[in-house]
C-alpha cells in the first residue's frame, strides 16, 4: 500500500512539472497551492474572504481587489452540479492564509457562448490569496450570521480608524494648499472658473476621474484617463461629460456640496472623506470607510427653464370617514 502511495505521489509530481509545476483539474483547469498553510479546506457553506488579481496570458492585470483595498467575502457554494473546470473546485482545496495561482482555459469557461473579444490567449489567470475563513460546520445560523458580522465590524472599525490619517498623508505627499469646508470637503482649485456659481436645481456637466488614496483608479468619463489608469474600456461607454441636477438624491454628498462652490469652467481637486462619499456601508467597487479622489471639470451649468411647464398640482385625497352604523 505505501509503495502504491508512493507512486502515486511521483505520478502527481511528474504531471505538474509537465505543466509548469501547476496540477491539472477537470475541464482544462490549472492550479498551483503557492502558501499552504495548516487548517481545514473551505467546505460548503462557510463564509470566506479573498484577495485576487485576474490576468490574462500576457500578464496584463484585468481586475484586482488587491489594488482596490477591498477584499472578496463569499459563502462557498456546492460543488455538485458545477461545471468541469470551475474555480470552486480549487477553492475546496484551500483553507485561511493559502494562496494559490489558478489557470482555467477561455475555451471551456465561454462554452457555448461567444468568446469575448477581450480575452485573448488560452487561459485567465487568477492569483487568490486566502484571507478569512469562518467554518459553518454545526453552527446555528444566528451564530454563525454573528461571526460574520462580528468580523465584519472588526475590518470597518480598522477602516475607519485609518481614515483620517490616510487623507492626512495624501494631502501632505500631493503638497495640496487645500480649503476644507466644516463638513470635512477638503478642494484646490487647479484652474479658475469665470462667472456665476452654480446653484441648487442647477444642473452641472462635468468630467471627472476618480481615484483612491493610494493612487489606484475606479472610474472615469474620460477614455484616455480610463487607458492611462488601467481601467475596463467598454465600447458601449460614450465618455462624455456627466449631467446631473444639484441636490438630487442619490448623488453623494460631497459632489452635491462641492458643486455649489464651483463656477462654469473650474477645475479642482477634491479628497472627500467617507462621510460625503459611500460611508461605513461602501459599494461594490468601493469599502467601508474608504476616502476618494476626484479630479473634476466643471465644463458647463445648466440654469431651470423658468418658462417651462410646471408640474400639475393635484389635491390631497379625500378620506371617507366611517359613518355608524345605525341600529
Amino acid at each position: 500500500m505505501k509503495k502504491q502511495l508512493m507512486f502515486l505521489a511521483l505520478a502527481a509530481i511528474g504531471l505538474a512539472s509537465c505543466n509548469g509545476g501547476f496540477n491539472k483539474g477537470e475541464g482544462g483547469l490549472l492550479y498551483k497551492i503557492v502558501d499552504d498553510k495548516s487548517g481545514p479546506s473551505i467546505k460548503e457553506g462557510d463564509f470566506m474572504v479573498f484577495n485576487y488579481t485576474v490576468k490574462n496570458d500576457a500578464d496584463s492585470v484585468m481586475q484586482s481587489t488587491f489594488e482596490k483595498g477591498q477584499p472578496q467575502p463569499l459563502t462557498m457554494p456546492s460543488l455538485k452540479g458545477q461545471p468541469a473546470g470551475n474555480i470552486m473546485s480549487v477553492f475546496s482545496l484551500l483553507s485561511e492564509g493559502d494562496s494559490a495561482i489558478i489557470k482555467i482555459n477561455i475555451d471551456t469557461m465561454t462554452k457555448g457562448h461567444p468568446r469575448p473579444k477581450e480575452l485573448k490567449g488560452k487561459y485567465i489567470v487568477y492569483v487568490i490569496k486566502m484571507e478569512k475563513v469562518i467554518a459553518k460546520g454545526n453552527l446555528s445560523p444566528e451564530v454563525f450570521q454573528g461571526r460574520i458580522q462580528a468580523y465584519q465590524k472588526t475590518i470597518a472599525d480598522a477602516a475607519k480608524a485609518k481614515e483620517p490619517a490616510a487623507i492626512k498623508k495624501y494631502i501632505a505627499d500631493n503638497n495640496l494648499k487645500v480649503t476644507t469646508t466644516p463638513s470635512g470637503l477638503n478642494y484646490v482649485i487647479t484652474t479658475p472658473g469665470s462667472g456665476p456659481v452654480a446653484a441648487a436645481g442647477d444642473t452641472v456637466v462635468v468630467n471627472y476621474v476618480g481615484t483612491f488614496v493610494n493612487g489606484k483608479g475606479f472610474d472615469t468619463n474620460i477614455k484616455s484617463e480610463a487607458v492611462k489608469l488601467k481601467l475596463p474600456v467598454s465600447p458601449m461607454n460614450p465618455y462624455k461629460p456627466i449631467r446631473f441636477p444639484l441636490g438630487v438624491q442619490g448623488m453623494i454628498q460631497g459632489w452635491n456640496e462641492a458643486f455649489l462652490l464651483f463656477n462654469k469652467g473650474t477645475k479642482a481637486k477634491m479628497v472627500l472623506p467617507s462621510s460625503l462619499a459611500y460611508g461605513e456601508q461602501g459599494s461594490q467597487i468601493i469599502g467601508p470607510y474608504t476616502p476618494l479622489v476626484f479630479e473634476i471639470e466643471l465644463v458647463d451649468i445648466v440654469h431651470p427653464n423658468p418658462n417651462a411647464p410646471k408640474p400639475v398640482q393635484l389635491p390631497p385625497p379625500v378620506v371617507q370617514s366611517e359613518q355608524p352604523v345605525k341600529k
